[in-house]
């Protein structure tokens, strides 16, 4: 779902629109719609190079999006996508209150629902609505002489939020709070309250110890640090999630050396010789922490996939567009599971990589980037 921010700025906002309408309802199955719908929209981008999508476009726009997303191996499920409609929006408190509706809606006490959020889109002399998290839950990371404690991918955002008042325990698994910006004013923090955090503790099958560990992960993976583009329209608040491949928790997100790598430690407890990777102990005990995490998603009702299977649902799904007569792009690199990727038709297979639209686009992470405001 990462498109780069150069595509973005190709968009040319006269025929993304023309292209989107006609698309948009030659799929809903309104070809009569086309011609009028056209007419309005491209002489209302003519008066103020701006123009509102209906409901129905707005629904069917960000589920193509989620279609054309180079990097989603979850596709197959792109027109199950629930649309919440926030665009009239605009203060922070709304957009906290909106995405806590989200996070409970999505979540779904564990049987997780593929939801986006759209707030305002950019239009020139409005304020624009910003999300800072790059997604609505996630581990905080605390910077010590001893390393890092909790997410070294949070680091940054974590010393903000601290530079602003914010503090927890300092744990490995403390929630960060929501920052989020409308226009130039300074981001307002606000607290996700813990019982809409649907956490997973993990365990193994097999090994007993591996509860002792205190490993955990969150149910639902909110990704909120996107834009997105319908049509030349582009929504910079648009929080979206589908439900976690085991793997992007397992071999990434706890297995990653540059992550929590965990991996020493289960190398360790399986008695594994960690100074010989010939004793292939890496791949050992990411197969082990991977079974851990759909073990445990499954142990507390949490909807989970693994990644043969989530493979399989990616062929059905090129096998459905290519009937419907769409061209089925992809990013091989991110297609591709992190873990027995021999083992899946993606390995012996090739993808175009152009972009689409509608689709998501990355942006540049305003702490890093030192551009705190005039978006």
């Amino acid at each position: 779902m990462h498109s780069l921010d150069s595509d973005y700025r190709k968009i040319d906002r006269y025929e993304a629109a023309d292209s989107f309408i006609r698309r948009c309802y030659g799929e809903l199955g309104r070809e009569a719609d086309i011609g009028p719908r056209r007419r309005a929209v491209l002489e209302s981008i003519g008066r103020r190079d701006h123009y509102e999508h209906t409901t129905a476009e707005l629904e069917r726009g960000a589920k193509m999006a989620w279609r054309n997303s180079n990097r989603c191996i979850g596709r197959y499920f792109w027109d199950d996508l629930r649309v919440l409609d926030r665009r009239e929006v605009d203060t922070a408190t709304g957009v906290y209150d909106a995405l806590l509706e989200h996070v409970e809606f999505a979540t779904n006490g564990g049987n997780v629902r593929p939801t986006i959020s759209v707030f305002p889109p950019a239009v020139s002399g409005d304020p624009q609505v910003r999300i800072w998290n790059h997604q609505l839950i996630r581990y905080a990371g605390y910077e010590t002489d001893h390393g890092v404690v909790g997410d070294p991918d949070s680091v940054t955002l974590t010393d903000y939020c601290q530079s602003r008042g914010w503090s927890a325990q300092g744990t490995d698994f403390d929630v960060l709070p929501l920052v989020i910006q409308v226009g130039d004013d300074e981001p307002a923090l606000f607290e996700i309250p813990e019982e809409l955090v649907l956490r997973v503790p993990l365990t193994h099958p097999d090994y007993e110890w591996f509860g002792g560990l205190g490993l955990q992960w969150y149910a639902v993976p909110i990704v909120s640090d996107m834009d997105l583009e319908i049509g030349g329209l582009r929504y910079p608040a648009a929080p979206f999630n589908g439900w976690y491949m085991g793997t992007e928790i397992g071999s990434r997100d706890l297995g990653d050396e540059d992550r929590y790598d965990v991996l020493p430690r289960i190398a360790d407890r399986l008695g594994v010789d960690t100074t010989n990777e010939r004793s292939l102990w890496k791949d050992r005990a990411q197969t082990v922490l991977n079974r851990a995490v759909l073990h445990s998603f499954e142990e507390h009702g949490v909807r989970i996939v693994d990644h043969h299977n989530a493979a399989k649902q990616f062929e059905r799904f090129e096998h459905e567009e290519r009937a419907a007569g769409r061209q089925v792009t992809g990013d091989r690199s991110w297609l591709l599971p992190p873990t027995a990727s021999s083992t899946t038709h993606i390995f012996y297979s090739t993808y175009d990589d152009e972009v689409k639209t509608p689709n998501f686009f990355s942006r540049e992470d305003p702490i890093r980037s030192g551009r705190l405001t005039s978006w």
